[in-house]
């Protein structure tokens, strides 16, 4: 009889939060737990959560409740369930976790979660009482978290966390902290060791990644560009991508390495968050309007294959109609191929939150509905124009149907393909027949070469 003890996580958010719920798994696996396959086959149940949107951090109370039934019904089968709230609701709402569900047995923010092996102790000696853990702590998380795993052809390596811009709406300076960065050696080994194991692209993470400082190893601080170029240099590494970027930290220096280094993708994300001045002053960016087509124009003239991605809020407080047919504007100048866009949301403990002129939730939703078809359409635009041409796709999983699998071309496309699974972790050239706003189905050439013979 197996009485390997089992795990499951469910990730809420961002690509920090999938890099950190996969270092999770690496602690428990460390420790000798297993993967579940659903929280009910599960001793142990983690939520690593998001606190950018309202939505977000609901649906992890929503999710609790329906943890505690499982708890319940597992007890009564004489299974003990731990239940564990990990990320950035934890570092912004441990109170309310305390009163909304109090049968938590552990919360960690996602600066501590390396703990959490003494957590679990803890946990299993406290006899019903929450251990919560948020303090923002002096030593880096990363220094304790065991050897990163390869997840695939293509891996998170964060590098960067935390945020010093302190927009008006968001929480991520509260939750994460302030900018640090990993040393310029640590982030290469780590690399190195992915693409030994099976990585050809990596993703490099940060909540304000452009603004990388970490120091060499003669101590001298090194920017974003300096660690790209010395990536490029290990052998096997096909690609690289780097998220997310902040417009003002766009420098010529790390715009340069889209025009130099091959492996570097041509897709990049950069969040306008809007194209009005005025809204734009009030998120406390730190940029304007025209600073960001200024970047968007050394970046195409750089490398005039690169294409971009963003992020919209609309509804912020005090946006008129002018506001957001700037906002309009700006994707059309642009021409974005994916973006994400959300209503404004309330968070507690921002400024935003308490300032007059809050828009209207009917206003928002059309606002959001009229940008997002124009941001469809022109996603739309681009995948049709890529219909019968031959582009270059990573496979990193199967398909729903047989025989199928999916990957990605170099412009974060999803291509669905019927190839054999041995492909899968490869780098295929592959042909493509058909497009929707969201995928594209593609045909292996030799199939093509094969019919015409």
């Amino acid at each position: 009889m197996n009485t390997t003890q089992k795990y499951y996580i469910k990730t809420f958010g961002c690509q920090m939060n999938v890099y950190d719920s996969h270092r999770i798994a690496h602690i428990l696996d460390s420790l000798g737990y297993e993967a579940a396959s659903s929280t009910r086959n599960a001793d142990i149940i983690i939520f690593n959560t998001c606190h950018i949107r309202e939505k977000a951090a609901e649906k992890v109370f929503s999710d609790l409740g329906r943890a505690l039934l499982i708890k319940k019904e597992r007890a009564a089968e004489g299974k003990d369930t731990i239940i564990g709230v990990t990320g950035c609701v934890v570092q912004a709402e441990d109170e309310q976790i305390a009163v909304r569900a109090p049968y938590v047995d552990f919360a960690t923010g996602p600066l501590t979660y390396h703990r959490l092996p003494e957590i679990l102790e803890k946990v299993k000696r406290a006899r019903g009482e929450s251990i919560i853990d948020t303090e923002f702590p002096a030593e880096s998380k990363f220094d304790f978290l065991p050897e990163n795993k390869s997840s695939g052809g293509c891996s998170f390596l964060a590098i960067q966390e935390g945020c010093n811009n302190f927009c008006t709406y968001c929480v991520v300076p509260y939750t994460r902290g302030v900018e640090t960065s990993r040393s310029v050696e640590e982030v290469i080994s780590e690399a190195r060791h992915l693409v030994n194991s099976g990585s050809v692209e990596l993703n490099l993470l940060g909540q304000n990644v452009n603004s990388y400082h970490g120091t060499d190893q003669n101590g001298q601080e090194r920017s974003l560009a300096y660690l790209l170029r010395k990536l490029a240099e290990i052998d096997g590494l096909k690609r690289i991508r780097y998220t997310t970027s902040y417009p003002a930290d766009m420098t010529d220096e790390l715009i340069a390495c889209h025009k130099d280094l091959p492996q570097l993708m041509p897709y990049l994300h950069l969040p306008v968050q809007s194209g009005s001045d005025k809204i734009l002053k009030a998120m406390n960016r730190r940029h304007s309007r025209d600073d960001y087509l200024r970047t968007i124009e050394k970046l195409y003239a750089a490398n005039p294959a690169l294409r971009m991605s963003s992020d919209f809020i609309v509804g912020f407080p005090g946006e008129t109609d002018e506001d957001f047919e700037q906002t309009l504007d700006i994707v059309k100048r642009v021409g974005y191929i994916q973006a994400f866009s959300f209503k404004y949301s309330k968070r507690p403990g921002t400024p935003a939150s308490l300032m007059p002129d809050q828009v209207e939730e009917k206003i928002k939703q059309q606002r959001l509905d009229i940008l997002q078809d124009l941001l469809s359409s022109y996603q739309l635009k681009f995948n049709e124009e890529t219909i019968g041409k031959t582009m270059p796709v990573l496979f990193e999983f199967k398909g729903r149907h047989s025989g199928q699998l999916v990957g990605r071309t170099p412009y974060m496309q999803n291509v669905h393909v019927n190839i054999g699974k041995e492909y899968l972790n490869r780098i295929v050239d592959i042909k493509i027949t058909e497009a929707t706003v969201n995928s594209l189905t593609g045909i292996y050439p030799a199939e093509t070469q094969s019919k015409k013979g």
